[in-house]
């Protein structure tokens, strides 16, 4: 020991004491490590999350809420933000879904009459409304005994329960091409998973039968900035978002990494690859093929470097994942949440 060593130890002089015994020494050493593992669990439990700054981007001007796939939505004051989507007391968004009989999905793509049936809540019940129909109320309990179909969506396995004949029947006739049937998903069913959908580096969640994910979210300058281009103008419930936007730039969504709506938070999966839904009129159920998805793909394209993902579609809106459920409503500032 050199001299500073011998300096410290005449400075700090240990006491004598008796050597402990073997099971003596062993419960102190025990007893020791326990105490700053706890040390530690506590540490880290107190130790503050870091903190990220809130900075407003928008409001919301819209929630809409769509039950059936390709259906029409059902606008909403107030919502809660689930896993799966958007909820409001028995309304889930797309929980409920027209396959064919082999269990094949159908939407606007192949019957685009389908944005004509309208939808209501009453007493427990969806009230399905359509041009030439009579009106269906269908129960949002459905019997445990209704038969539970395999159904197909976008080369996906997905599970739906058998909403019964009569629903079937009330499809059938609206649509007058094939038969039809209605399955509902139910919250104990296995959901199709991200990462199956996307490439593999998107978060990990799961959909019932939305496209690709929870929510979408399209800001009303987007639309406004879209309009200035065509020569018939197109609605807001054409490109079908969840939650739209208000005060901000057109295209500012799509720079919204992670977003504070209310007490939700969201993480922004990938922008929404546009397709021929969108020139499906929903006033009248008539499929134009052309716009507005032609002049979408005249200035909406992805860069080169994402042409893997994104192939030729136009992008038009957001897809988010739901990193943190709560509630959210209409008037409640937008939050980017940055580091």
């Amino acid at each position: 020991m050199g001299a500073a060593g011998s300096s410290l130890q005449a400075r700090f002089v240990v006491p004598h004491r008796p050597a402990l015994s073997r099971p003596a020494w062993l419960g102190v050493a025990a007893v020791g490590l326990a105490a700053v593992a706890l040390g530690t669990v506590v540490w880290r439990r107190a130790r503050p999350r870091r903190r990220r700054r809130l900075q407003q981007v928008g409001t919301v001007a819209e929630l809409c809420i769509y039950p059936v796939k390709s259906c029409k939505g059902v606008s909403v004051s107030e919502a809660e933000c689930t896993a799966l989507g958007l909820r409001s007391g028995h309304l889930r968004d797309r929980f409920w879904l027209v396959i064919k009989e082999d269990g094949h999905m159908v939407t606007a793509r192949q019957e685009p009459r389908l944005v004509l049936v309208s939808i209501s809540y009453e007493d427990d019940c969806l009230v399905f409304q359509a041009p030439g129909a009579g009106q269906l109320a269908l129960p949002c309990k459905l019997p445990s005994s209704n038969k539970i179909y395999d159904c197909r969506l976008f080369g996906l396995d997905i599970k739906g329960r058998d909403c019964g004949d009569e629903a079937a029947q009330w499809f059938t006739n609206f649509l007058k091409t094939e038969p039809f049937r209605l399955v509902q998903f139910e919250k104990n069913m296995k959901g199709r998973a991200s990462r199956k959908i996307f490439p593999s580096f998107v978060q990990n969640y799961q959909v019932a039968y939305p496209d690709c994910s929870p929510i979408m979210i399209l800001s009303e300058a987007s639309l406004a900035d879209l309009n200035t281009r065509l020569e018939k103008k197109v609605k807001m419930d054409q490109f079908r978002p969840n939650i739209v936007v208000t005060g901000c730039d057109a295209f500012e969504e799509d720079s919204w990494d992670e977003i504070l709506i209310g007490s939700t938070e969201m993480k922004k999966v990938l922008a929404c690859p546009r397709c021929i839904m969108t020139t499906v009129d929903p006033d009248t159920g008539v499929i134009d093929r052309k716009e507005p998805l032609e002049t979408l793909k005249s200035y909406r394209l992805c860069s080169p470097d994402e042409k893997p993902i994104y192939k030729t579609s136009p992008l038009f809106g957001i897809y988010y994942s739901v990193e943190k459920i709560g509630s959210l409503k209409v008037g409640d500032p937008v939050y980017q949440m940055v580091q």
